[in-house]
């Protein structure tokens, strides 16, 4: 039985209360009672009293998933829908440090000179929103393993065979069954809206127009329903679970994305608890109030983990192995395990009877110092054909790696070593940040000719030619020990460049 319709509450009511002793907010048009999840809030308290007795919708949005904060107040804080027309509107005051931020976004070069994915990056870092850029980039603790990953796939170099007809290239594959133009899918990343209004949706668009697949994130600004109506016909989409507490919410979930059409769940088992992501916890720590949590009391309150701490408390740190029988009885689909670090940990998924693993460390965001996903690769391969017999890649049981991905020639070096197909992630963040949907096209397309070049370079006309001995990966556990630079070697080296922001002048502005 359904809680009965609360009646409207007034703009005017709302308004009075506007303090840490009441403090009310509006978002999407319903009115809460967030008093006393004041000092809880992962975020800090200056940031929800700014909006105390107001509409913080448009706040809210981009960083929280459209069900947070009804999943985390209780429903006698759920006040009711606010009367129409009576609400305040919110006057947004725009600092110098964002006019200065939107000058440089109108300074953003044209398409045609983002010639590869870093240049993606490195134009987003000085057009995003400083909140967004912390909470995209930011790795755990001294973010070793996050370079790491990109690290890794310079120590894998190929051997390219020659005198082959390479007129005619086709880097199309097959994942899960699904047909891809290219052997990469679009990694779940969360709280895209941080980054760009249409958040998600730009990758799903993007995807669609080049034929790769979509994994949509349990924590996705907008909503599932959202992105799967707005997939074309056809279109292959995958999801990414983070495993609730509560199994019969994770079961609800679980079956309403396999009745959407969903065609595979990965399901994330490297995050039992957040690693601590210290850009992000700097921002947290600048957008509290000294004299806010002196007036509170609760100085010792943990916010240590910035943004993805408000939105990570459902997650079950008790997921173990015995559960995957659990999650094979309540849907069809193929499940795969996401977050694989070791070789022991991929025979035991082979054993359970999974469809794959993707050898990953969250994007270097939890344990660091945790090795790379292509050096996992390089020993399952080992040692599930000494153990189990089997060979890669394999339609039964198949490899996926992400982590560091920047180039074509990165994923060729993992099909080569036996993945399916490899994970792209924070680059199409980068790209749709800096530039919408049009981004996400542009470097798609990027990627399709790499694909092409290379694969005409290594003297392959499919990813099946691409084989073990087209790469040396001999050097792959050797881990670089870190000394002291040679500073004027360093001091008169001419560095490659990024693509650059458009002169002021040029841009009209004197």
């Amino acid at each position: 039985m359904s809680a009965p319709a609360r009646a409207p509450v007034s703009g005017k009511t709302v308004a009075q209360h506007n303090s840490r002793e009441s403090c009310w907010i509006i978002v999407h048009g319903n009115v809460y009672d967030v008093t006393d999840f004041l000092d809880e809030h992962p975020g800090g308290s200056k940031i929800i009293l700014k909006y105390a007795g107001k509409d913080a919708t448009q706040e809210y949005e981009p960083i929280h998933p459209p069900n947070a904060i009804t999943d985390n107040l209780p429903p006698e804080k759920h006040l009711g829908p606010v009367e129409a027309g009576t609400v305040e509107k919110v006057v947004i005051k725009i600092t110098d440090e964002e006019k200065a931020r939107l000058e440089r976004v109108e300074r953003r070069p044209p398409l045609s000179e983002i010639l590869n994915l870093h240049d993606f990056e490195a134009i987003a870092k000085l057009t995003m929103p400083e909140k967004a850029w912390a909470y995209y980039s930011s790795a755990s603790d001294d973010e070793i393993t996050n370079r790491e990953n990109h690290a890794a796939f310079h120590r894998i170099w190929f051997r390219p065979r020659v005198l082959r007809d390479v007129t005619q290239v086709d880097w199309s594959t097959k994942i899960l069954g699904h047909a891809s133009r290219m052997p990469i899918y679009i990694s779940a990343t969360a709280l895209g809206k941080l980054g760009h209004p249409d958040g998600e949706l730009n990758l799903t668009r993007a995807a669609a127009k080049h034929g790769v697949i979509q994994m949509i994130p349990t924590l996705s600004s907008c909503s599932f329903d959202e992105l799967v109506d707005g997939a074309q016909p056809g279109q292959v989409q995958f999801f990414q679970l983070y495993v609730n507490r509560d199994r019969a919410i994770t079961k609800r979930i679980v079956q309403h994305a396999e009745k959407r059409g969903i065609k595979a769940l990965f399901i994330t088992v490297d995050a039992p608890q957040l690693g601590r992501r210290e850009k992000d916890m700097r921002m947290t720590f600048e957008a509290e109030d000294p004299h806010e949590i002196g007036k509170s009391g609760t100085e010792k309150v943990d916010r240590s983990r910035g943004a993805a701490k408000a939105i990570t408390g459902f997650i079950d740190p008790g997921l173990k192995w015995a559960d995957i029988a659990w999650f094979q009885s309540i849907t069809n689909m193929p499940l795969i395990l996401k977050g694989i670090q070791t070789w022991e940990d991929a025979l035991e998924a082979y054993d359970k009877g999974v469809a794959g693993v993707v050898l990953s460390n969250h994007g270097g965001r939890q344990l660091d110092f945790a090795r790379s996903g292509i050096e996992v690769l390089v020993e399952v391969v080992e040692k599930l054909k000494q153990k189990r017999g089997i060979t890669f890649p394999n339609e039964k049981f198949q490899l996926y790696v992400d982590g560091g991905v920047r180039r074509a020639t990165d994923v060729l070096k993992a099909i080569a070593l036996g993945a399916t197909a490899v994970g792209v992630g924070r680059p199409f963040l980068y790209a749709f940040s800096s530039y919408g949907v049009d981004g996400v096209d542009h470097a798609l397309q990027i990627l399709q000719d790499e694909f092409e070049m290379n694969l005409r370079l290594l003297g392959a006309q499919t990813l099946k030619d691409i084989v073990p001995d087209m790469v040396d990966a001999s050097n792959i556990h050797s881990h670089v020990v870190s000394v002291p630079g040679d500073r004027l070697y360093d001091s008169n080296y001419e560095s490659m460049q990024h693509a650059r922001l458009k002169d002021a002048k040029a841009n009209g502005k004197l």
